[in-house]
């Protein structure tokens, strides 16, 4: 059971209240958070908007529900918007959007956190769309939410959503309030808004049932996607016809308490994400482990994941037991040693397999290496050799049977595994084991409102052609991730037939790589840039992998990465997308480009359409000029 003192917003709206009274009193009564109350009575849009009248420049106080701040900092207002506004009558659409505009103004007169628009739930129009972006400006404190109503029959809510967000140019001060309704749409339709911003979900009384006792509860498809949002912090909003509605026992006490026992019936986070907590969907920048000395707190949460040195171990003792069984001694190298976690899983996988070794701990950060010394000190004695060097210009006094590195990235490569791995090979022998033996990076379509927003909040190109290291959380992922490509070691070109020279300004050029990869997106979608993911041989098949569909559980020493879009496509359900990617690198650096290209809808015979270069992505991070890494 999740931590019941989490805390949860649960707000009411009663659909015939007249005033702030009548709606914020019985809430506080019942135990609610926060009240929904209209600012206009009920009748005054169609009397304003009547073709006689002439719309004054300030409310009568009939014509409200709210007129003084006395209940401002406990309800969120409603704003009578209409379906007139996109009204082919000119005099009536202007009466429609200053009435709006008098709306805005009088909640921001009140101090108003917050005030809620209702998106039409037939065809839309645009200049609701444009006056509720216009409105925008007016609030200078306030934050304004969109009601979309959520049905089974109809799939076009989240395009109302997205076309009402877009053209606002994606304003971080409109969030969706989403009503679902008894009968929800298919889970794709719902996986949609796991990566919107979801401040408020709406739970009409007519979408609870009764269980046997008579009182509310959701049925077994609304609990799974609630129980879902609730991850994302996002507040509830029970809404009933009347204070005397009584379509279930308990009255209206009843709903929010089962909403905030829904709460803390969630499940127990996995490792994982216990580890990752305050952690998800925040932007991280990736490791520079050559240009950089990591400091011993890194070193100390990486080394807690116990499920990381368990397979290592294991693939330790595998290549081992698969070496000849001699008196020889094995001789062992841990190439990036840290503070010695390998190298102490490598001695406990000697002595597992009954095996005598000798291990070399080569390190170059000279503050690991204090560590290091002193556990060779007081734990490991002369079974291990500590080298303080690079490994890439370490001259080794003698060859090793089993070459041990854990220098993966988020993406496999990133934090330039294959290029250390070149320099360390050289005193593998001929027919010497390299554990890990291979990985594979992974890409995927993603959609995040709330990375895209961290990322463009900047406003400059660098923080946009910057990948970045994020636990997942909201996010929709479009598309199973595709494979891009694989990294094996020992790479015999490196120094064998191929002869590639070290000291060439082109010395790198065999660790560079271009991919492209084509998604077909199920539903319309919003995507906002790519995900990456990473799967790591270790030894035949002892393998670690942060994969969605082949996660090792319980190991947390990798999130996934985020390579972000400038501007967000659409791409409508049915139709590809084409991501483009390049691993490049000149005697310096290495960095990723990345590029997106929509293509359209599938024909009748289902044959894809060429690429529209016209919606395509920018070309990001051209020769590395915002990211790159070091080496």
């Amino acid at each position: 059971m999740a931590d019941s003192t989490a805390t949860l917003s649960v707000g009411l709206e009663l659909r015939n209240a007249t005033n702030p009274d009548a709606v914020g009193s019985p809430a506080t009564q019942h135990g609610y958070s926060y009240a929904l109350l209209n600012l206009l009575q009920d009748d005054v849009q169609a009397t304003l908007l009547h073709p006689d009248s002439t719309l004054q420049d300030a409310f009568q106080p009939a014509d409200l529900q709210m007129t003084e701040n006395t209940w401002a900092g406990f309800i969120v207002g409603g704003i009578t918007a209409g379906g007139e506004l996109d009204s082919e009558d000119d005099v009536t659409r202007q009466k429609c959007e200053a009435l709006v505009r008098q709306q805005i103004q009088w909640a921001a007169h009140l101090g108003l956190t917050s005030v809620v628009f209702t998106a039409p739930e037939k065809e839309l129009g645009l200049n609701f769309p444009r006056v509720v972006n216009r409105s925008l400006s007016l609030l200078a404190y306030s934050h304004a939410w969109l009601r979309v109503v959520v049905k089974k029959d109809d799939n076009e809510a989240w395009k109302r959503w997205n076309t009402i967000r877009t053209l606002g140019g994606h304003n971080p001060k409109l969030s969706v309030a989403l009503e679902l309704g008894p009968d929800l749409p298919d889970e794709l339709f719902l996986r949609q808004w796991t990566a919107e911003p979801v401040r408020t979900v709406i739970l009409p009384t007519t979408s609870f049932i009764a269980n046997t006792k008579g009182f509310p509860v959701l049925k077994k498809s609304h609990q799974v996607f609630l129980q879902k949002l609730m991850e994302l912090n996002v507040q509830f909003l029970i809404s009933a016809a009347s204070l005397d509605e009584s379509l279930h026992k308990g009255g209206l006490g009843a709903y929010q308490q089962y909403i905030r026992h829904l709460h803390r019936m969630r499940p127990e986070l996995d490792i994982v994400d216990q580890f990752a907590t305050g952690y998800h969907d925040y932007l991280q920048s990736p490791l520079q482990p050559l240009m950089d000395n990591l400091e011993s707190a890194t070193y100390e949460v990486f080394e807690k994941d116990p499920i990381k040195y368990q397979e290592y171990e294991r693939a330790v003792y595998r290549a081992l037991m698969d070496r000849p069984d001699t008196a020889v001694e094995t001789v062992l190298m841990v190439v990036g040693a840290g503070r010695g976690p390998l190298v102490q899983r490598a001695l406990q996988a000697a002595e597992n397999a009954k095996r005598r070794v000798k291990l070399y701990a080569v390190e170059k950060n000279p503050n690991a290496i204090v560590t290091l010394r002193a556990r060779k000190q007081s734990e490991w004695g002369e079974s291990v050799k500590v080298v303080h060097c690079d490994m890439r210009f370490w001259t080794a006094p003698e060859k090793c049977d089993i070459l041990i590195s854990e220098l993966l990235g988020s993406f496999g490569d990133n934090e330039l595994s294959p290029e250390c791995l070149d320099g360390a090979q050289r005193f593998l022998k001929d027919d010497g084991i390299s554990i890990p033996e291979s990985y594979t990076a992974f890409i995927a379509p993603m959609s995040s409102t709330k990375l895209h927003g961290e990322v463009t909040s900047y406003k400059d190109l660098e923080h946009v052609e910057t990948p970045y290291v994020v636990k997942f959380r909201a996010v929709h992922e479009l598309a199973d991730p595709q494979p891009v490509w694989t990294f094996t070691h020992p790479d015999r070109r490196v120094g064998g037939v191929v002869g590639i020279d070290l000291g060439s300004p082109n010395f790198n050029i065999h660790n560079t790589r271009y991919a492209a990869r084509t998604f077909v997106t199920a539903t319309d979608s919003l995507m906002h840039g790519v995900a990456g993911y990473f799967e790591a041989t270790l030894y035949k098949d002892v393998m670690i992998s942060i994969h969605p569909k082949t996660h090792s559980p319980g190991m947390f020493s990798w999130f996934p990465i985020f390579f972000p879009l400038k501007t967000p496509l659409h791409l409508p359900a049915n139709s590809s997308v084409t991501i483009h990617f390049w691993r490049l690198c000149d005697a310096r650096k290495v960095w990723y480009e990345w590029t997106a290209i929509p293509g359209s809808a599938k024909g009748a015979e289902g044959s894809q359409q060429p690429p529209i270069m016209g919606t395509a992505s920018a070309l990001h991070n051209i020769d590395g000029r915002s990211s790159w890494i070091g080496l």
